[in-house]
């Protein structure tokens, strides 16, 4: 008996199916079915069968459907054969719909097996969009382009301050784009994201901020404004105080910076009171060596500004028609020749590009009133760079040009502003555009792109001032050390000396200086 239950435990359903439709099962109907009952009880006992045990459990099909799928895959070539349909034995009419439900699992791997097919159809739709997305980036570049121009003349037709409010607003969009950096793939970023926040670091890097901008633009104002600052009750004492002043601001900022230093943030609120003064001293300190500039005369802003942009158009142009050497690794995009043939180009600009806005008062004139424009009348000494010279020629080159151009040519006029744009523009071109490399290399440390969003199209402000801030910290030092004249007018001395001094000071400041005056016989 164990050999014919192990032979039919070797059977399938399918074909005991089978052979209860011939025509000897239905001379007797009684004797196979008994048979078949018993195999299937021994073969529950003794088999581990996964086609018996569906036969069995077959009523119960929806809880064991997970078991049941199994028999159904390895029964699918049975689902191309259709069997024939039995009416006369109650085993098969069980087995039946155990035959009638196969499509059914057959069919949910097969859409399983479709399913990452479809998330490749929108990824195809996306990528067709992709020329107009470029079109639009395009044309919202040339728009804000369009409107950075047009606004940055109409600050340089406005006057001084409306450049100074430029200058500080660009200073302000980038030390947010600087300091918004720290949290921005770093891990300080991810545990703060994982902790709670702490939002009085946020509040206290621009309060400090807002004090070295108080500092250092006060200083500024009382400098070149003393005829204004002095001439108030209450400017006075700000002006008198104002270093006082700055310095308890910040030991405030400091006092509270460690008042709220927290456990679970000591590392990082410490790395981040590093990172807030690198970026004051980057960004903040170079932005007022700009305002200097510009207080000094728009042209010593101006033109230092033109000779970077000059200096990168050209650098551009060079580097797409004759570039081949890579310059720097942080920056493959940039080859020796566009540097070269930009450099030259810059250099040959800058001689043209300064001999025009020499000439106009409102450009050269140190400022003396914050409402002036273009439309004022300025009059004031010019400094002597601006002066026209003569450069007499050697009489044998004086000889060889005459011949060749049919002219008595002796002398070159010049001035000497004129040679100090050709050293600002060797700057511009050779040392300016480390700042951008130095910027390259900072987004590539944190693998980004660009700083910000601040400009549509472009990115953000840092990504264009980057090699600006170390232009005008140049031109500051260049202009302070080389060119910078006393300008302090007989009236601001009075003024300061009315308000600095006590009246016995002022005394004796007076018979010391008529003392002065007889020696060197002007008063005779």
């Amino acid at each position: 008996m164990s050999t014919k239950y192990s032979n039919f435990n070797l059977l399938k359903v399918e074909d005991i199916g089978d052979s209860d439709s011939d025509d000897q099962g239905d001379q007797n109907p009684a004797t196979p079915p008994k048979k078949s009952t018993k195999v299937h009880k021994h073969s529950d006992r003794h088999s581990n069968s996964p086609s018996k045990r569906a036969s069995k459990q077959q009523p119960q099909q929806p809880q064991l459907d997970f078991k049941v799928d199994p028999v159904y895959h390895k029964a699918q070539p049975g689902v191309e054969q259709k069997p024939q349909p039995v009416h006369k034995s109650t085993p098969v009419h069980k087995q039946k719909p155990v035959l009638e439900q196969k499509p059914e699992p057959i069919q949910q791997p097969a859409h399983k097996s479709q399913q990452p097919q479809q998330p490749q159809q929108p990824s195809q739709t996306q990528s067709i969009p992709a020329k107009p997305s470029k079109k639009q980036a395009i044309v919202t570049r040339t728009i804000w382009t369009f409107i950075m121009v047009f606004g940055f003349f109409g600050c340089l037709m406005a006057g001084h301050a409306w450049l100074i409010m430029l200058v500080m607003l660009c200073q302000s969009l980038s030390y947010r784009e600087v300091t918004a950096l720290f949290g921005f793939k770093t891990e300080y970023g991810v545990r703060a994201k994982n902790s709670e926040k702490d939002r009085w670091s946020t509040i206290l890097n621009w309060y400090f901020f807002v004090v070295t901008n108080y500092f250092l633009y006060g200083e500024s104002i009382i400098y070149y404004l003393k005829h204004i600052i002095f001439a108030d009750v209450y400017f006075i004492q700000l002006a008198k105080h104002h270093r006082f002043i700055s310095f308890m601001l910040y030991i405030i900022g400091f006092m509270g910076f460690v008042a709220n230093l927290k456990r679970s943030f000591l590392k990082r609120q410490f790395v981040l009171f590093c990172w807030v003064h690198m970026s004051l001293l980057l960004i903040v300190l170079s932005s007022h060596f700009i305002v200097n500039n510009i207080l000094e005369g728009i042209i010593w802003f101006w033109v230092p500004a033109s000779l970077v942009i000059c200096n990168d158009i050209f650098a551009y142009v060079f580097g797409m028609l004759f570039g081949k050497t890579p310059l720097i690794a942080l920056s493959p995009k940039k080859t020796v020749e566009g540097f070269i043939g930009g450099g030259i180009a810059t250099v040959l600009f800058a001689w043209g590009w300064g001999t025009i806005f020499q000439q106009w008062k409102y450009m050269i004139c140190p400022v003396h009133d914050l409402g002036t424009s273009i439309f004022s009348q300025v009059e004031c000494v010019p400094n002597p760079v601006f002066i026209w010279r003569e450069f007499e020629i050697p009489s044998m080159i004086s000889a060889l040009l005459s011949t060749m151009t049919q002219r008595d040519i002796t002398i070159i006029p010049y001035t000497p502003f004129q040679i100090h744009c050709l050293f600002m523009a060797t700057f511009a071109s050779v040392v300016a555009p480390f700042g951008g490399f130095f910027a390259s290399g900072f987004k590539r440390a944190f693998d980004i792109k660009d700083f910000g969003d601040s400009i549509p199209g472009h990115g953000g402000l840092t990504d264009r001032m980057d090699c600006q801030f170390l232009m005008g910290l140049f031109a500051y030092v260049y202009y302070s050390s080389l060119i910078r004249e006393a300008h302090v007018s007989a009236g601001q001395v009075l003024q300061t000396i009315v308000s600095s001094l006590r009246a016995d000071e002022q005394l004796e400041l007076f018979s010391d200086f008529k003392k002065y005056l007889e020696s060197q016989n002007y008063l005779s």
